[in-house]
């Protein structure tokens, strides 16, 4: 392969902290590998056991994190995010545990047949090799990420965000002292060198000996690793995400899977952002609609039907008039992009137009208008009197996510076990060879 870089097998070492870091990653990933189940579900569970012995040193650096965010003015949500506490080590701890309690996909057969010619073919998983993590303050991404990383056979390189570095370095020397301890290379989970840019530069670079990259959050970062990033990415999306209320929903389960999409945790990806209303129902719904919303504390960014039937109603909402901006921007607050719309077409096109591709949900009792949305929307997830939130690893049952993919390559949606793995084809013959 012709790169700037080194051949992942040549020699010396690379001169660069982070190449070097590759180097040894790529290295552990071919050990991890071959790997049966057990091994790797020892490794896991020493580290349960280790964040939990060790809690103390994980929550004093943390605390260096979160005084220097305090002293910078950071928002008080950003940092209860980076905060860890006894109880949220423990539940980590407890994470680590339920991954090591899933199947392994490495080895799983996806496919497999006897040829006509008796050769047998099969499809088998395996893993990627080395997966670069590169996401924002959340600590607990940090051994979410390499818990996953480990049961798929994969050597992770976890670039969090310098507002996290003394939390990160903490879990991940736990992490690592865990990891040697039950056997398993040490180097399959690093933190990558440094808290510049340029380190997160070189990463992004790192073609042939990083084999994935995946940013985790914000828009701007996701955006910066597509667009910048020689190594191949898996997009996590931001979630600019819709509930349609259709002119035949129960307006009772409408009202609730609005406030739980929205309001149950605004912080999240797979919260909505947008309302559209069938304009056969708006009269009837919104008043409701606005009257839960704001005893749930959220501001409406409403077209002109929607703050004109706002005016008409005594419901306590704040309501300011959308701009074209508030269609496209996923507020991770308390705040939401209210419209009324012709139809379901309508309400389809908004989407199209306007959406992230996360998650889109309908509220309906007839299950023709359920059906064609189902049909005409293009997101990873289309929820039908469902609320958006249930778009989560967790919920769908694969018992947790390294995130969610809202591109159309290799993964798409809540990213589990599965989904970091690749595939090989096995080909067993007896001594067959190929006429022309």
């Amino acid at each position: 392969m012709s790169s700037v870089f080194p051949s992942p097998l040549a020699d010396p070492m690379p001169q660069s902290p982070v190449l070097r870091a590759a180097y040894r990653a790529r290295a552990a990933a071919a050990e991890l590998a071959p790997l049966p189940r057990s091994v790797k579900d020892e490794a896991l569970l020493a580290i349960a056991d280790a964040l939990e012995v060790r809690s103390r040193e994980i929550i004093e650096a943390n605390a260096e994190d979160v005084e220097k965010a305090r002293a910078a003015g950071t928002s008080e949500s950003v940092v209860d995010r980076l905060t860890l506490t006894p109880e949220r080590v423990r539940a980590i701890a407890q994470d680590v545990r339920d991954v090591a309690a899933l199947p392994d996909p490495v080895g799983e057969v996806v496919r497999g047949s006897t040829l006509p010619n008796g050769i047998d073919l099969r499809q088998v998983r395996v893993p990627l090799g080395v997966v670069g993590i590169i996401y924002e303050a959340r600590p607990n991404v940090t051994v979410d990420a390499a818990a996953l990383c480990l049961k798929s056979g994969n050597a992770v390189l976890l670039r969090g965000s310098s507002s996290a570095y003394a939390s990160n370095t903490a879990l991940v020397r736990v992490v690592r002292d865990a990891v040697g301890g039950a056997g398993l290379p040490a180097d399959a989970v690093q933190l990558v060198p440094g808290e510049s840019r340029e380190s997160v530069r070189e990463l992004m670079r790192a073609r042939g000996m990083v084999d994935v990259l995946i940013p985790r959050g914000g828009a701007s970062l996701i955006r910066t690793v597509v667009q910048e990033s020689v190594v191949p990415v898996i997009e996590t999306g931001t979630g600019n995400c819709h509930v349609y209320v259709d002119a035949e929903a129960d307006l009772d389960m409408a009202v609730e899977i609005l406030i739980n999409s929205k309001a149950s945790r605004v912080s999240v990806c797979n919260a909505a952002e947008t309302l559209l209303v069938h304009q056969d129902i708006a009269e009837r719904f919104l008043p409701r609609a606005l009257a839960a919303l704001a005893e749930a504390g959220v501001t409406v960014h409403g077209d002109e039907r929607v703050v004109e039937l706002a005016g008409a109603a005594d419901t306590g909402a704040t309501v300011v008039a959308a701009t074209a901006e508030d269609w496209e921007t996923e507020y991770l607050s308390y705040d939401i992009a209210a419209a009324v719309v012709e139809d379901l077409d309508a309400a389809v096109r908004h989407i199209r137009l306007w959406t992230s591709g996360h998650t889109e949900a309908i509220v309906t009792t007839s299950q023709a208008a359920a059906r064609r949305f189902t049909q005409l929307v293009d997101s990873t997830t289309v929820a039908v009197n469902a609320s958006t939130r249930f778009t989560d690893g967790g919920q769908f049952g694969f018992g947790a996510e390294i995130g969610i993919s809202t591109q159309k390559l290799h993964a798409r949606g809540p990213m589990g076990l599965p989904e970091l793995t690749s595939t090989k084809y096995i080909v067993t013959g007896d001594g067959h060879v190929r006429g022309r």
